[in-house]
């Protein structure tokens, strides 16, 4: 029981650190924000599109004992590949690894070093990890035991020191048309139930390496690990979103994401905290950039046949990064939004109904949802854009950002019925 104790332990912190990426710092306290006197509802509705969401995409994966490809493999073959192609490049090259350049450019180089072109402080950056994924080292595996107890405790210290000595009072000056909405968006930002689909093989490997074979200790060990990590991020990211709603009556007009944090930072302990946070966040980002521009080349290796070879892929995904890094954390975000309203909705259909194909004749059920799902998603990003697509106004849930729902079960139900009709005997 004790050594079983101490694996919750030790997988729920490794767990912890990797979900919470150094990108993950700046969602919360804007959201705080935006939320003002309701904060408490902005930050649940962000936890549970978060962290709650990460955790049921997890809990899939293991049911597959680890292999994505046969979660994904309900969709077909090829859309398959393509859905999982689409998550490895959201999480890699296209959305987050970019936002760890620039969030490292943000809250560490341009506060502490002044005006460094971007260009130069992006290539320097992605230079260190290229050579640390390219060779990897053992230094990415200290920092990233050492880091993670260092970031979580100094950010505890700093929501301490701002429930004790309140930056000022909350506020609804810059308070959002919908904080539901807000939270829910901020949770989809993180990518974090993106992710979790590469995470839970992880968790699920390493559960296997410390000797549990059985499906039921496999499956108790990752939820109890799985609670540590969701208790430790419930700490850090409640207490880093009230931070923000306190921050409302001192401001004039709005901060972009960083330069909010930098100034609650700043605001609590001073010069030498904010330069202690922008040193913490960068080997921060550079342990999770290294991980994810290798899972990335790995992935588009194999799916290559081998054809693409790692370390070309690693290279090429680097400098990728580097170029798109240059256009800020805010522009990523803004430029992530459509393409994560698109990607979401399909994702946690497949997840959410993997759970009963144990109960169904054959995947069309679910390729139908999903299929509802993405259409709806679809229109919901033209109508952002000009379309006369008012209709999805209408739609139940539209308001707080699930109006894909609805079509994802009448796409469900209509998969269902023409499974029916393919079993019945002619």
């Amino acid at each position: 029981m004790k050594h079983s104790r101490t694996n919750v332990l030790v997988i729920g912190m490794a767990l912890f650190s990797m979900f919470f990426g150094a990108g993950n710092i700046i969602f919360p306290p804007y959201l705080g924000l935006e939320s003002g006197t309701q904060w408490g509802l902005g930050f649940t509705c962000y936890y549970l599109a978060d962290i709650g969401l990460s955790i049921v995409a997890i809990f899939a994966i293991l049911k597959y004992k680890g292999d994505s490809d046969r979660l994904m493999g309900h969709l077909g073959r090829i859309p398959g590949m393509i859905m999982l192609s689409a998550i490895i490049l959201c999480i890699g090259p296209l959305i987050a690894v970019p936002r760890t350049g620039a969030t490292t450019y943000e809250m560490l180089v341009a506060p502490v070093f002044g005006d460094v072109p971007p260009v130069i402080a992006m290539f320097i950056f992605f230079g260190i990890i290229l050579l640390l994924t390219i060779k990897k080292s053992s230094v990415v595996d200290i920092l990233g035991k050492f880091l993670t107890p260092v970031l979580f405790l100094g950010l505890l210290y700093l929501i301490f020191r701002g429930i004790v000595s309140p930056i000022g009072t909350i506020t609804d000056i810059f308070r959002a048309d919908s904080v539901v909405l807000s939270g829910v968006s901020a949770g989809y930002q993180t990518m974090d139930s993106l992710a979790a689909v590469v995470f839970g093989i992880i968790v699920f490997n390493t559960v296997r390496e410390k000797g549990y074979t059985e499906e039921g200790q496999q499956y108790k060990i990752a939820m109890y690990s799985s609670l540590v990590a969701a208790a430790g991020l419930f700490l850090v990211y409640g207490g880093l979103t009230y931070l923000g709603a306190t921050s409302t009556s001192n401001m004039s007009g709005r901060l972009l994401r960083t330069e909010l944090m930098i100034y609650i930072t700043q605001t609590l302990l001073g010069q030498f905290g904010v330069i202690l946070l922008g040193i913490v966040v960068a080997l921060a980002c550079i342990t999770t950039a290294v991980a994810l521009i290798s899972a990335s080349a790995d992935h588009f290796s194999k799916i290559s046949g081998g054809r693409l070879k790692y370390e070309a892929l690693t290279i090429f995904l680097c400098l990728f990064s580097a170029v798109v890094s240059t256009i800020g954390t805010d522009q990523i975000v803004s430029i992530a939004s459509p393409i994560l309203t698109l990607l979401y909705p399909g994702m946690l259909t497949l997840i959410l109904l993997s759970f009963f194909t144990d109960r169904m004749k054959d995947d069309l059920m679910i390729r139908c949802a999903v299929i509802g799902a993405i259409a709806l998603s679809l229109c919901d990003i033209l109508y952002s854009w000009g379309l006369p697509l008012n209709f999805i106004t209408y739609l139940p849930l539209s308001k707080i950002g699930f109006g894909w729902i609805l079509p994802a079960i009448v796409g469900g139900i209509i998969g269902a019925i023409l499974s029916h009709i393919r079993q019945v005997p002619r």
